[in-house]
This record gives structure tokens, sequence and C-alpha cells, in this order.
């Protein structure tokens, strides 16, 4: 069994809501509560839901040589943020392969703080620090409140002056029920959402002011397990599930390329010399498989790991189903073959629970545009 050696300060109300608090990167975490898990997502879509996403871990990174080291350890020209502004960023190991993503957030000239899960993120930091003048601080009292969904915004607008103007992948220090608070514009849901970074001794005070005054707009707590549910449709991966550290290749390390991910974006353009750099652009062409969508003809999910297959053989695997009572759709994130990840391409889901038919989907399902997560005003 693993051992949690971090401690969210909402533990009490994670419980109170039915959770047995399950590990995720050393942190228990309210996966489930006793309650509708359908219900929790069409709250997040339609009206807005509030997580605890603190198991996220947060390293502060200050001196005039951290962005030399975020610089190498991600694929993201640090250059261009400026204080109040943060970027979604990869970071890769020496043959140019996955290891972790992360949110660099510039907090001031010579401040940063960079938001990761559960991949090596914390030790490349460190790794890259050591003989710089950069100091290094781990940071779990800063809990990580995540308010996401269309009402989000109209309900932190009563008491968060200027917050309608906080523009996507920027963030502000700012006071919200009296105590200090970042809040950034941010989220995994693919809303329009914002994640609350407070102290741990302050976190219990924002949960509940939120929760009881939410009430009303039909805001409410939600598990991290729902997580799954919106990123399908919104296309964002989650280290390791997506990635071959679950599905390994029979003769190979675990491991994937950008371009096998579909997130080469993370790259700045014309940027070289951060870790990894030349075996990325030498696996450019050579994908092994795709990460794609699946639009399945079921009436809920699949089940995670259940296999695709296509002319009688299997080509593809589900790294993450999901069901939408809005739309009543069954859903799935696959890595499959290269050449049946193009759209509409017919294919079967073979698994425990089911065999169905379902054809290759491109990615986004929900707002391809982006245009709710990025709205204005």
């Amino acid at each position: 069994m693993t051992v949690t050696w971090r401690f969210s300060a909402l533990a009490d109300r994670h419980r109170a809501l039915g959770s047995k608090l399950e590990d995720w990167s050393g942190m228990g975490t309210a996966w489930t509560y006793d309650k509708d898990i359908y219900e929790e997502h069409i709250a997040v879509r339609t009206k807005a839901g509030l997580m605890d996403v603190s198991g996220l871990k947060k390293v502060h990174l200050v001196g005039p040589h951290a962005i030399t080291v975020l610089d190498y350890i991600t694929t993201r020209d640090m250059n261009k943020l400026y204080p109040g502004k943060s970027v979604y960023a990869c970071m890769l190991n020496d043959r140019g392969h996955f290891t972790d993503d992360c949110i660099v957030y510039r907090t001031g000239p010579n401040s940063w703080m960079l938001v990761h899960g559960s991949g090596s993120g914390h030790a490349e930091i460190v790794k890259q620090a050591a003989g710089r003048n950069c100091a290094v601080l781990f940071d779990d009292d800063l809990h990580d409140l995540s308010l996401q969904g269309p009402l989000a915004v109209d309900y932190l607008a009563k008491h968060v002056p200027g917050i309608r103007d906080l523009k996507y992948f920027h963030h502000m220090q700012t006071t919200l029920f009296g105590v200090p608070v970042m809040i950034s514009r941010t989220g995994y849901t693919g809303e329009r959402g914002y994640e609350i970074f407070v102290r741990g001794q302050d976190a219990p005070l924002v949960w509940d002011r939120i929760v009881e005054e939410g009430k009303e707009l039909g805001i409410i707590p939600v598990c991290f397990s729902v997580l799954d549910m919106l990123r399908v449709e919104s296309y964002l991966l989650f280290y390791p599930y997506d990635n071959s550290q679950m599905y390994p290749f029979a003769d190979q390390p675990p491991g994937d390329s950008l371009w096998e991910l579909g997130l080469s974006f993370t790259v700045s353009p014309g940027k070289t010399g951060f870790r990894g750099a030349e075996e990325h652009a030498r696996l450019k062409g050579k994908e092994r498989f795709k990460i794609f969508g699946l639009l399945i003809d079921a009436d809920g999910p699949a089940d995670l790991g259940d296999e695709v297959w296509a002319d009688g053989k299997k080509v593809g695997v589900i790294t993450c189903p999901s069901y939408s009572k809005l739309t009543n759709r069954s859903m799935a994130i696959a890595r499959l073959d290269v050449d049946k990840a193009v759209q509409g391409v017919p294919l079967e889901v073979r698994g425990k629970s089911m065999t169905a038919k379902a054809i290759a989907h491109t990615i986004t399902f929900d707002d391809p545009e982006k245009k709710k997560r990025t709205a204005v005003g």
C-alpha cells in the first residue's frame, strides 16, 4: 500500500463527502465522493465545480539563474514570460522523450513557480539548479483549489476586483475572503476556470466559503475522478496514464515523443538547447503511435485498457474513457497505430464490459476552438 507523505488541509472536508482519500503523487486525494459523478461532471460543464488539486507539486525558483534552469529543462522560451504570465510546457529526457509536463508561472523579475504532477519535474529542477544562483523551494503548504465552469467568473467577480479582465494563462496576486491568494486563469477541464493558490492555514476558509456561497449558483464540490471525464472531452493528457509508462512497448524502454503525444506545439518556435532538443527534432516523422480520440457506439463508458481492433488485429489501447450525459456520447483517448489515427476510420473496442463499434475521432470533443477557456469579459 502506498504511504502518503503529503497532506491536504482539506482532508476532513473530503472525508465528510465520502472520500477515502486514495493516494495520488504522495497525497491522499478525493478520487470519489458519495454522490453521482455524472452530476459533478454536469455541474462543471453547465455551472461550476470546486476541486482540491493540491496533489500537484509546487516548486518555487528564486534568483538570477532561475530562468536559465527553466529554459534548459522545459520546451518553452522563458524570456517571453513576464510577471503575471504563465505557460504550459513539457520536459524531456536525453532521448527526447516526455518525462513530465508543467505550468510555469513568472511571479517576479527573478522569481518563478513551476507546478507539475507525478513525473520527474522536481528532480530535474534540483539537478539543474545545483551550483547556480537559484534557490529551490518545494512548497507543500501552498494548496491549489480549482474552481472550474462557466459560472466561476460570476462568483469570483463578487469578491475579486478585476477578475473578469484576467486573461487565459495569466495570474494575479490578490486577497479572497481577507486572506492572501494567487489566482490563475488555468485549469484542467476545458472550461473557463481559475486555480486559487492559498496557504494551508487558509484553505479550509476558502473552501467552505465557496461551497456555502456557491450553492445558489449551483456550484458544488467535485472529486478528482471528474477530471478524467473532462480531460477526455478537452484533449488533456495525464502522466503517466496516457504514456508508455503504463502501456510500454515490449522491446523498448518507456518513453514517448512529443510528436506521438500531439504535444509538439509546446516547443517554442526556434528554441534549441533544451534538454533532449536534438533527439526531439530527430524523432519527427518516426512516430510509433499517435494519441487520438475514439467515438464509441455505446450507452456508457469503455474501460481503461480496453483494446482497439481493426482488420482483425489490435491497433491500439484506450488510455482514458469517458461518457457524457449532456451529449450522450461515449468517448476515449487512445494510443492508436499511426495509420488508424485518421478521422472516421472504423474501429472496434474490445473489453471486459463491451464489444462496440467505434470510429477514430479528432480531439478535442468539447469546444474544439477553445472559446470557453479563452473567453474575455
